[in-house]
């Protein structure tokens, strides 16, 4: 009888395990769910991020168009002054 006992109520090892074992379950859940709210907070800012996509392609085209007038104004000016140059010479 008292081997049955014994047999039916777990050790000491065995209570803390399950003890441990449900602590570690519970744990990895919260970070689970950490994770998951995470994820959801990368996709908001991804999608916030996207949406500026036009903006930002607008703005290189704006900056492309500006970077080309200082060359055509640089060779506007230098036709300008080799014909007054020859009109000089003329």
């Amino acid at each position: 009888m008292a081997s049955n006992r014994a047999s039916a109520e777990k050790s000491f090892f065995e209570q803390q395990r399950e003890l441990l074992i449900q602590d570690v379950a519970s744990s990895l859940e919260n970070v689970l769910q950490n994770m998951n709210k995470l994820n959801r907070g990368l996709e908001g800012i991804i999608a916030v991020g996207n949406e500026f996509g036009h903006v930002e392609g607008l703005w290189s085209q704006f900056e492309n168009v500006m970077a080309k007038q200082p060359e055509i104004d640089q060779q506007n000016s230098k036709e300008g002054q080799e014909a007054t140059a020859e009109g000089r010479n003329r």
